[in-house]
Order: structure tokens, then C-alpha cells, then sequence
């Protein structure tokens, strides 16, 4: 299968946040956020794959600052990693106070999406890395890929330990908490 530039999954969305997607004091719902980074990581994983995307989870959303009612709120997603059939795609949110002309650097998402056609996976281009940052953040998608997968194995094995300790054990586990 071909690949396609890192730098073709580009996507950038802009919109300015009104009212009923903040609550009581102003601030911007990170509900709405949430969604507005999906969004976003769909588009990027459209493009890249060529096909309908669904996401797989949210990996990972740091909240730097709140954004305000009123603020040009601007979402620049870019695929950074690809597995078989499931793409890593990296949203940066960057919220502007348009009357003082001050942009701020609020929020990063990494959200996995998975290629999908007639319900099933199917498989993705290659990601093609040209510079060095494309690269750096093409291996570290990998690291927390395999680190995501050791994780989901190491805590299936936990809880079917933790599910089949007797009475006694749980009360005396429940005592260690």
C-alpha cells in the first residue's frame, strides 16, 4: 500500500465560541472541547486514510488554560502515527482573545481513530515522515501504541486476579487500600 505525507494530514478548524457551549462563569465545556477535537482528528484521519474514520479513544487531553466566550478557538490536527488500520492523530488548540490580538496555547489531544469500511477495519497508507519532527513524533505514537497495549494486558490480568480472590483476601486487600 502507498503512503502519504505526514504533512498532507493537516487539517486546521476555527470557530469562535459562544455562549451556550460555556457554562456559568465563561468558560468553554470540555465536553464541547471534546468534541470539537474529534472532529477535528476525524478530518485528519479521513484525509489520511481516504475513508471513514471512528475513534478508537482519546489516549491522552491536557487542559493548559480555560477558553473564554468570545475567543477564536482554532484546532490544528495532523496524523502522527499509523498501525495496520488505526492512525494516531495529534490536535493542537490554540485559543485567541480577538480584542487584544493574545493567542494562547490551551489544550493537546491525541486521539486514536480506526479506518473502517462496511462496519469492518481495513487498512491505512503508510506514513510518510520527512523531517525530524515528523519522525520524532511518529516514534513516540508508536511507544505509547506498545506502551497502551502492555498496559490493557497487564490490567486485564489484575482484575482477573482481583476477581477471583476469596472473601477473606478482598476484605484483607480492602484493609492495604
Amino acid at each position: 500500500m502507498n503512503g502519504k505525507r505526514a504533512s498532507e494530514t493537516v487539517v486546521t478548524i476555527a470557530e469562535v465560541i459562544r455562549p451556550n457551549e460555556a457554562n456559568f462563569i465563561g468558560k468553554l465545556f470540555g465536553g464541547e472541547l471534546l468534541a470539537k477535537i474529534d472532529l477535528c482528528a476525524y478530518a485528519a484521519s479521513a484525509k489520511h486514510s481516504g475513508t471513514v474514520c471512528v475513534t478508537a479513544s482519546f489516549d491522552q487531553v491536557d487542559f493548559h488554560e480555560p477558553i473564554e466566550v468570545g475567543e477564536l478557538v482554532t484546532l490544528t490536527g495532523r496524523v502522527t502515527f499509523v498501525g495496520r488500520s488505526s492512525m494516531e492523530v495529534m490536535v493542537e488548540v490554540h485559543a485567541e482573545n480577538l480584542k487584544h490580538s493574545v493567542k494562547r496555547h490551551t489544550n493537546t489531544a491525541r486521539v486514536t481513530m480506526v479506518a473502517i469500511l462496511n462496519s469492518k477495519p481495513i487498512e491505512v497508507p503508510r506514513l510518510i515522515c520527512e523531517t525530524r519532527d515528523e519522525k520524532i513524533l511518529f516514534l513516540q505514537g508508536k511507544m505509547r501504541r506498545d506502551s497502551r497495549k502492555r498496559l490493557i494486558d497487564e490490567r486485564a490480568q489484575a482484575y482477573d486476579k482481583i476477581e477471583h480472590l476469596t472473601d477473606a483476601e478482598l476484605d484483607l486487600a480492602m484493609q492495604d487500600a
